[in-house]
């Protein structure tokens, strides 16, 4: 049996559906090789007192491990242990959901100590990601 034609092109703007056509593919294979994902999100909000998102931690578990996608402090509330009590927050949620370890990954331009101070350690880095500065991938044990 002859492979089908396929048609290769560049595609700016693709559609939805196309855009959901990979995701789907990609998520079928990896839980045909990895097992079932159960992934739940991951969402811890800091308010004023006018209801206004000043921080908030957003991200997944699955596989038995908490992945941080994005964790972000407006300007006026850093330096004051909010982003430790999201961290922190987001940790006891995977942990409660069986989670064993978590990892995410920032740059080297964006508070990376805070992940050293809380317990996690370097996984990887690729340097010269943005010019002059670095990626840097975090593990850390739950």
């Amino acid at each position: 049996m002859n492979p089908p034609r396929l048609t290769i092109s560049d595609d700016d703007y693709p559609e939805l559906e196309a855009v959901a056509a990979i995701q789907r593919g990609l998520h079928t294979f990896n839980q045909e090789m990895g097992g079932p994902y159960d992934r739940e999100p991951v969402t811890v909000l800091a308010r004023d007192e006018d209801d206004v998102v000043k921080g908030g931690l957003l991200g997944l578990t699955y596989w038995n491990w908490l992945f941080i996608d994005w964790l972000w402090l407006s300007r006026e509330v850093r330096g004051q242990g909010l982003g430790t009590d999201l961290l922190s927050r987001a940790e006891a949620v995977a942990r409660a959901r069986g989670c064993t370890d978590a990892y995410t990954d920032t740059f080297s331009f964006t508070a990376a100590n805070f992940w050293k101070r809380n317990g996690w350690i370097e996984a990887g880095r690729l340097d010269g990601m943005p010019p002059g500065h670095a990626r840097i991938w975090y593990r850390k044990t739950l």
